[in-house]
């Protein structure tokens, strides 16, 4: 056969072949791939017709201890404001684990303390300064929190107002917050969507939101939504002027720390330094410090220290918290 006659039918083939192998590459293949793991996903979430689905969420438990979950529960109405506090710190623990975790960390102090000093007195005090270090974690834990609410909410808030501009219901704008703004935001709203997309009235599913959530900015969400809902009224426009305003708290709120940081670092090295003190006393002479703990006057005087520590950690703290 004629070469002109081969080139291009070599050229038709090389052609035919390339897209071919294109459309399998990038078509074919994710396709494929994507509809092999819906199988799967489908094999693994089967349920035979003996096992009927579960749409209920799992309540959740005091401890997973279920005779310490059954006690707790008795005591639900002492016990409220320590479970708020861990809701609200977002700690993946129980209620029972903190008292579990105090507990053991009162008693570890306490028999370590009473076999160092044989003073009773000082292994209480500091046997209680041990045993309250889990609630003082959930509490520091619950402000870094919050403050990452405080920080991503007028996206959130921005987003819902942007939905609401293109036609969206405003639950759909929740959903939408949910799904792509970052946590603590997403969880509290996907939490609000969920209720109320299962049946939970909405004006309720805001209010509990508000009460939730400890942030002043939330309740302000709340009551214009459901002041919206009760007058009527352009929900955007509010909203709009609402991000506007928690924006403009948020950098009061940033300049009053940037203000304050001298005086919070000056509490944290006027806290710190009797500990590191003493750890240096002790590498450098082991007897010039033993002497607190063995003689008697020498634990009364770090009784007396310890307390004054805390009282003067305490005053610091309450003047560089400045409320704004």
């Amino acid at each position: 056969m004629n070469i002109t006659v081969l080139a291009p039918l070599a050229t038709f083939g090389a052609v035919v072949l390339i897209v071919l192998s294109a459309y399998w590459l990038f078509i074919v293949r994710p396709e494929t791939r994507a509809r092999v793991g819906v199988r799967k996903r489908l094999r693994r979430a089967k349920v035979t017709q003996d096992a009927p689905v579960d749409l209920e969420k799992e309540e959740t438990r005091w401890s997973s201890v279920t005779a310490l979950n059954r006690i707790l529960e008795s005591r639900e109405s002492l016990l409220a404001p320590l479970r708020r506090l861990v809701d609200q710190s977002g700690a993946k623990v129980t209620v029972g684990t903190v008292l579990l975790a105090s507990g053991c960390l009162f008693l570890g102090v306490y028999l370590l303390m009473t076999w160092l000093t044989h003073h009773v007195i000082g292994s209480v005090v500091l046997s209680i300064l041990a045993g309250a270090a889990p609630t003082f974690w959930l509490r520091w834990a619950r402000t870094k929190r919050i403050r990452k609410f405080e920080e991503y909410f007028p996206e959130a808030i921005d987003l819902i107002t942007r939905a609401l501009r293109a036609g969206h219901a405003f639950t759909t704008g929740i959903n939408m917050v949910a799904e792509e703004i970052p946590e603590p935001v997403a969880g509290e709203f996907k939490l609000l969507y969920d209720r109320q997309n299962y049946g939970y009235p909405l004006d309720e599913a805001l209010k509990d939101f508000a009460t939730r959530v400890p942030v002043i900015d939330a309740r302000f969400f709340v009551t214009a939504v459901l002041t919206q809902r009760e007058a009527g009224g352009n929900l955007s426009e509010v909203l709009d002027n609402l991000a506007s305003v928690i924006r403009d708290r948020v950098e009061v709120k940033r300049q009053v720390r940037a203000k304050s940081a001298h005086g919070r670092i000056t509490g944290w090295v006027l806290a710190g330094l009797p500990p590191v003190m003493v750890v240096a006393f002790f590498v450098v002479n082991p007897q010039h410090i033993l002497i607190l703990v063995r003689d008697p006057i020498g634990v009364n005087l770090v009784i007396l220290a310890l307390t004054l520590q805390v009282i003067g950690t305490l005053i610091i703290r309450k003047l560089v918290d400045i409320e704004y």
